[in-house]
């Protein structure tokens, strides 16, 4: 089942779109090591704008789940870091 943006949810739809792919990361839609798709693609496949497209990347990539090399594209890291659960460590 594909996900999709909830124009009525509460949450912004960037951070909505980082939580599809992260998801689509975590459980290895988007294997280790692979190229994610292009902004322009992923802006027509969840019918939001490149922008918005742009700031979930960064989000990703504040987690560490992406490394992006410019002219080539995003790609998955290789070791993907511990799903933060809000808790903090202490």
């Amino acid at each position: 089942m594909e996900e999709k943006i909830n124009p009525a949810a509460a949450t912004y739809h960037y951070e909505q779109l980082a939580k599809i792919i992260e998801n689509k990361i975590r459980t290895g839609e988007f294997a280790a090591g692979s190229r994610l798709p292009g902004e322009l693609i992923l802006s027509q496949e969840y019918g939001v704008g490149s922008n918005t497209v742009r700031r979930s990347l960064d989000i990703l990539r504040e987690r560490g789940l992406i490394v992006t090399v410019r002219a080539r594209g995003s790609f998955v890291v290789e070791q993907l870091p511990d799903v933060d659960d809000g808790r903090g460590e202490e």
